[in-house]
């Protein structure tokens, strides 16, 4: 069985469109399945609509990313663990694609992405950019993840001394296991940071974070743009 885990805050605007992309996807792939929507602190309605769309519903209170995720494979009971972000649509590729490679003994993987919407020039040259050079160290990106439960386990989960990166280190920890697959498949995911921040709090942060090294991401408090909560006032997917 395929578990899906997606770690949610706020995320009333996007859930539904995401848990629809997952479960069109999933009948593509004929395989048994569960969605399991991690709720993290939410004030809106993300809870009551990932349950009405049929998602099992486990809430935390930690307002981290990576503990939400390890929350849902806690919860989950299938052989293979997809993450997949709240703001992030996949299709049957992706399925199809990550169980091929898990059923080769690839040790997990991800996949590029492509940004949805509207997005401002200097946008578009950064995320290219970043993209780029991102996927050719052969890392995968936080808005989707796959591997096995026994990989999953043997790695103990998602690092939660980070508040960010932690899928750099989490795909680092897989690739000690084995090959790691970034299919090049895309998975569309919201464009939402750079429509609602300036280039310089954008750029300035992240160089923070590349001078900072590992102190600065374990500490929740330098990382306004992953954690003030700022969301869009209308759904663009």
């Amino acid at each position: 069985m395929i578990s899906f885990v997606i770690p949610a805050y706020n995320e009333e605007l996007e859930i539904a469109a995401t848990l629809a992309a997952i479960q069109a996807a999933a009948s593509r792939a004929a395989r048994p399945h569960e969605i399991i929507v991690v709720n993290d602190a939410s004030t809106d309605a993300t809870l009551e609509i990932a349950a009405r769309a049929g998602a099992q519903v486990v809430s935390i209170n930690r307002r981290q990313i990576a503990a939400a995720r390890n929350a849902g494979a806690r919860a989950a009971q299938g052989e293979y663990l997809f993450f997949i972000d709240a703001d992030t649509r996949i299709n049957g590729t992706h399925i199809t694609e990550a169980l091929t490679a898990l059923e080769a003994g690839y040790s997990g993987g991800g996949a590029r992405v492509t940004i949805d919407g509207f997005i401002p020039l200097w946008g578009r040259i950064f995320a290219r950019t970043f993209c780029a050079l991102y996927f050719r160290l052969n890392l995968g990106a936080g808005a989707f993840l796959f591997t096995t439960r026994h990989n999953f386990e043997a790695i103990g989960g998602f690092d939660e001394g980070y508040f960010a990166g932690e899928e750099v280190y989490f795909s680092l920890a897989l690739r000690k296991l084995g090959r790691f697959k970034v299919l090049r498949e895309p998975v569309l995911t919201s464009g939402r940071k750079l429509r609602m921040y300036p280039p310089r709090q954008i750029l300035g942060n992240l160089f923070a974070v590349i001078l900072g090294g590992p102190r600065m991401i374990r500490s929740r408090a330098r990382l306004k743009i992953w954690y003030d909560g700022k969301r869009e006032e209308r759904a663009t997917m």
